[in-house]
């Protein structure tokens, strides 16, 4: 997992000889990366998870007889400094508590309790008390997309009577809940991404092809309707995206989108472009990270990679640029609706 900025990074690693699990913070802001281990007095369980915070310190969950909790961790000297924050106890054995994405201020972070007939977000860092509930949403949600840079409106995924359908949480008018994203009644709907700078979005839908999700995309606060073109179709394979080229403000078309794939003979990564008519498929750095990376507002793919012989490492990838001759965006399939995102309070936040 990445800082929203890219300056740092954390992982849960194992130790080859002991085979004991520990937090590690990758440093990316600087000429080289490099790796700081985080060890603690007692080896860590694997689905502990870590995310790295804007200061250089790495929050950890961890479960401890049916509480979630969580602690900063930071380099000290040979050491590891741990400061707990305190533990949040879910109500039920059907409630799942996770970790959302890392807030854009890098200087709080949240987690996302789904339950069996309502969600809740904690703030679980940055707060001034421990963890604090911040918003209770009806329904099952899932997904976590942050849509400014303050970290107040978070995008989820709310599942109702059997279809889902993502919607926007203000959590700071107390989880006020606003309509994001509905192509049809009967469809899936869920947005991947968002970019901040262009509002390009990348969303998942079955709403062109019942019962089969497709890749498809958007611009915040536009009434065009969502495109889902066929070159984010691959078959046999899974594509999911994880990073859009910052930077291009009022250029959606332009983002570079970078992408997962999936296949029966192992996993590698995709690059492509709303204005462009393919998908670019590359090979991924051997011990790739998979599905993390970052882009350069220069469209430079950053990718985090450890091996036997390079535990801490960044490959450049630096995807094609082809742009149909008339230089406009492909023709593609709509959808019957566009984005509704006139509905939500994101006009002064968005770009047009």
């Amino acid at each position: 997992m990445i800082t929203a900025d890219g300056a740092y990074a954390a992982r849960l690693a194992r130790d080859p000889r002991s085979d004991a699990w520990f937090p590690e913070r990758w440093t990316l802001g600087g000429p080289e990366p490099y790796a700081v281990p985080l060890p603690v007095h007692q080896p860590e369980e694997p689905g502990t998870e870590v995310q790295p915070m804007g200061d250089g310190r790495v929050l950890v969950r961890r479960v401890t007889q049916g509480r979630h909790a969580f602690s900063l961790l930071y380099p000290t000297g040979p050491g590891t400094g741990e400061l707990p924050l305190g533990a949040v106890e879910c109500p039920d054995d059907d409630t799942r508590l996770r970790l959302l994405p890392p807030a854009p201020c890098g200087q709080r972070a949240y987690a996302l309790a789904a339950g069996r007939y309502s969600t809740a977000v904690w703030l679980v860092a940055g707060g001034g008390f421990g963890p604090e509930h911040v918003a209770e949403i009806p329904g099952r949600c899932s997904g976590g997309v942050w849509l400014d840079r303050t970290g107040r409106m978070l995008a989820l995924d709310r599942e109702v009577a059997g279809r889902t359908k993502s919607l926007v949480v203000d959590l700071e008018r107390g989880g006020e809940v606003t309509p994001l994203l509905q192509i049809t009644a009967g469809s899936d709907d869920r947005l991947l991404l968002a970019d901040m700078d262009s509002g390009l979005v990348l969303i998942s839908s079955d709403a062109p092809s019942p019962g089969t999700p497709r890749l498809g995309w958007g611009v915040l606060g536009s009434t065009l309707p969502v495109r889902f073109p066929e070159s984010l179709r691959l078959p046999g394979c899974t594509l999911t995206p994880f990073a859009i080229q910052p930077g291009q403000i009022l250029l959606p078309e332009l983002c570079a989108v970078a992408l997962r794939i999936d296949g029966p003979y192992g996993t590698w990564v995709g690059s492509w472009r709303p204005a462009e008519r393919r998908l670019h498929q590359l090979a991924a750095p051997e011990g790739w990270l998979a599905g993390s990376g970052r882009w350069t507002p220069d469209g430079v793919l950053r990718l985090p990679y450890a091996t036997g012989t390079v535990p801490c490492g960044v490959a450049h990838l630096t995807p094609p640029i082809v742009r149909p001759p008339d230089e406009r965006p492909p023709v593609t399939t709509p959808a019957a609706r566009p984005v509704p995102l006139q509905q939500a309070p994101l006009d002064r936040l968005v770009t047009k």
